[in-house]
């Protein structure tokens, strides 16, 4: 069967030329990072299923090292439905997804991966529902009864179900696939949204459902995830650390500094490994207990500026040489901390205020220190 892209350049621009301009119903958007190789697929398929829409498809795609954007800019010459939003120095599925969503009049949005694992059929049945029932998003759901996730590895399955158990305690909906990158969305909904949207992470469906402050209309479709033909997952530490960053942003973020709080959340771990390190020294292996303390403390100290390095600060990730100078940095405005955490509490506590009082006040203190300190000098940004 011969489809659009199968023309030739000429028959293609012959077939635009001719074809009467119809106002865009449906635009799909594509966050896309290295998936040259799934681009006419996904295209001739969204071809085929959306016969009967007017629709266009954007591809968002952070500056990809295998050319994604060009091998789109080369289709879209000769296809007014094709669009491509290049992004160099950012990268996100949330923020691509978002930039998107915002670059067309279409009154419906679907957002979907490129990598052919969900299902292009469903996208019809998705946008009827959503016109017949006024509803303001549909979601495409494994979780569903008649939906399944496909072949996906079960460690991949298991995450996929703590975060869904997870996004409960911030999204302001029940919904059976929180963790679902497929879905419509009415462009109304989102625009009233998109302002407050965070745009972190790779989990831009958790992002509306926990900042809309409003009753939110939602339909579920199931679908069974499909396998990826080409390219590799992106899933790492780091989609794990932007899902966290979003959790907390959308949970605390009005309060606090979400990278702060994420910086605590290091400083509690360290405390623990201090902990642990200083009773192993002084009690299994009889050292000294000022050596045991100064051990854990060096230790502690060493795992926060390593944990803080790839999660708290991991846009200003420090590399090369440029880590040994850092550790340092740290050390030294922890040191400094350290002294003002004891002074501030022993203060407090000779003017009569409660020992365990005292001592979060001096805590609170030095955790403020440590962070302004470290985010100016020890991951400040390097002049471009």
């Amino acid at each position: 069967m011969s489809t659009l892209f199968e023309q030739g350049p000429s028959d293609r621009a012959d077939a635009a030329s001719t074809r009467p301009e119809s106002p865009i119903e449906l635009a799909v958007v594509v966050p896309t990072y290295n998936e040259r190789g799934n681009i006419l697929p996904l295209l001739e398929a969204l071809a085929k299923a959306l016969t009967n829409i007017e629709w266009e498809v954007i591809f968002v795609d952070d500056h990809s090292a295998d050319g994604t954007a060009d091998v789109v800019r080369e289709m879209a010459h000769t296809n007014r439905n094709i669009r491509v939003l290049e992004r160099i120095g950012r990268r996100g599925l949330s923020s691509a997804s978002i930039e998107g969503m915002l670059a067309t009049a279409a009154p419906y949005l679907a957002v979907m991966d490129a990598d052919l694992q969900h299902d292009e059929k469903l996208l019809p049945r998705m946008l009827e529902r959503m016109k017949v029932k006024k509803l303001d998003i549909v979601i495409a759901s494994r979780s569903l009864r008649e939906g399944n996730a496909g072949e996906f590895p079960r460690d991949r399955v298991r995450l996929s179900l703590l975060g869904n158990r997870i996004s409960r305690f911030v999204c302001r909906c029940e919904v059976s696939d929180a963790m679902s990158g497929f879905f419509l969305v009415d462009a109304s909904f989102f625009r009233r949204v998109a302002p407050r949207l965070s745009g972190r992470g790779f989990k831009i469906l958790v992002d509306l459902l926990a900042t809309s402050q409003q009753p939110i209309r939602i339909g579920e479709e199931p679908y069974q995830f499909g396998e990826r033909r080409w390219g590799e997952s992106k899933l790492d530490i780091r989609v794990g650390a932007e899902y966290l960053y979003l959790l907390l942003d959308k949970s605390l973020g009005r309060v606090l500094p979400t990278r702060f709080v994420v910086f605590a959340l290091v400083g509690s771990i360290g405390v623990i490994i201090h902990l642990g390190i200083l009773a192993l020294l002084y009690y299994r292996a009889k050292t000294g207990f000022v050596e045991a303390q100064a051990a854990a403390t060096l230790s502690a100290m060493t795992f926060n500026f390593l944990l803080n390095n790839v999660l708290t600060f991991r846009d200003k990730r420090l590399r090369g040489w440029r880590v040994l100078n850092g550790l340092l940095t740290f050390y030294v405005a922890c040191a400094v901390g350290a002294l003002i955490n004891l002074s501030v509490a022993s203060s407090l506590f000779r003017s009569h205020v409660v020992w365990w009082l005292a001592g979060i006040c001096g805590l609170g203190f030095s955790s403020v220190w440590n962070y302004g300190v470290n985010s100016v000098f020890t991951w400040r940004r390097e002049k471009s």
